[in-house]
């Protein structure tokens, strides 16, 4: 029998409503093989202010093991752990793309470009992530490895009837990234319920209004709740502006509902023959997008039959074996 390898895995300090990293990470551990020990460390304080990271990354630093893994949104973690033993996970470019000046050379500095420094391996979610990050890192690209996000195993095939005068349609995320307002601007006089997960801002719930939008609002849900509000829906509505992966094209996929997202970054990589795309800054493409799902059956049908495949490809146990690989090559090294 394989020599066990103790991998700890260094995870931020999860808010309210912010707890996708935190399950992808709980999917890979069920799914490890027996050789891989995983021991969890949690940040005692949120990635907020000089001080607080810093007693994290040092009290990271005393809780090593023959593998670090500093799981997502907590790069600074890096800093003190052994770099030839540790592994970091980068989820996406997004805030580097957003800030501007001075800000935004620091935060590349001591975000990335020191956290690549000190880590002998980095993976990300998707290729798109990976070909965004070489632009602003001169690293080898053989060092970024790319593996996707697995899909919780409780995501399952749920037939429900489709209702075509007046289809329940649900918006996982309200960041900005997610376009709720032209969602909104693109359902206003169809005849639907938008099911929303996620806090709403003041300015979403007026757009929301200005645009007449029979809308229901869920915040703080159970994983059982989450899933269950796919298994209500009839189809997904993800036109987001921006994505690392793209989580709930692959759960909606798993549980049969036909989905919209965007053909940008790393959606179609993460959807392939599995959903409909559509330009999300395109308000009348994303209204047309809609009303091909409700009334072209067939095309419905081949959208769900498509995405029974390509869940396949999410599994834990396929994304687990791709971990396992990396953690036995770093503890060999």
């Amino acid at each position: 029998m394989a020599e066990a390898i103790t991998v700890v895995h260094h995870k931020r300090k999860a808010l309210l409503g912010y707890f996708s990293v935190e399950q992808v990470f709980d999917d890979v551990c069920s799914a490890l093989p027996g050789d891989i020990r995983v021991h969890i460390r949690v940040n005692r304080y949120p990635s907020w202010g000089v001080w607080r990271r810093l007693i994290d990354t040092i009290l990271a630093a005393r809780q090593q093991g023959s593998v670090n893994h500093v799981t997502g949104d907590v790069h600074y973690l890096t800093y003190f752990l052994d770099a030839k033993r540790t592994v970091l996970t980068i989820l996406d470019c997004v805030t580097l793309e957003r800030l501007r000046g001075l800000r935004r050379w620091v935060f590349w500095l001591f975000w990335y470009w020191l956290p690549e420094k000190r880590c002998a391996a980095i993976t990300v979610i998707s290729e798109s992530t990976k070909q965004q990050l070489l632009r602003y890192l001169s690293c080898d690209p053989d060092k970024i490895t790319v593996i996707h996000c697995p899909v919780s195993s409780e995501f399952t095939a749920s037939e429900k009837p489709f209702d075509d005068q007046c289809p329940r349609i649900l918006q996982v995320g309200t960041t900005e990234n997610k376009n709720i307002g032209r969602v909104a601007e693109a359902l206003h006089g169809l005849p639907c319920r938008l099911a929303i997960i996620g806090p709403l801002s003041e300015v979403q719930k007026g757009v929301l209004a200005r645009y007449a939008i029979d809308y229901e609002n869920h915040v703080g849900l159970s994983r059982e709740a989450l899933v269950e509000q796919y298994r209500q829906a009839d189809l997904v509505m993800f036109a987001s502006l921006y994505e690392g992966f793209g989580l709930p094209i692959v759960e909606a996929n798993a549980v049969g509902r036909a989905v919209i997202t965007s053909r940008l970054y790393s959606m179609p990589e993460v959807g392939g023959d599995a959903a409909c795309y559509v330009d999300p800054y395109d308000v009348a493409e994303i209204r047309s997008a809609v009303e091909r799902l409700i009334q072209d059956v067939a095309y419905r049908q081949e959208l769900v039959t498509s995405g029974y495949k390509n869940v396949e490809r999410f599994r834990p146990a396929a994304i687990a074996r791709q971990y396992a690989l990396l953690y036995r090559t770093l503890a060999r090294a």
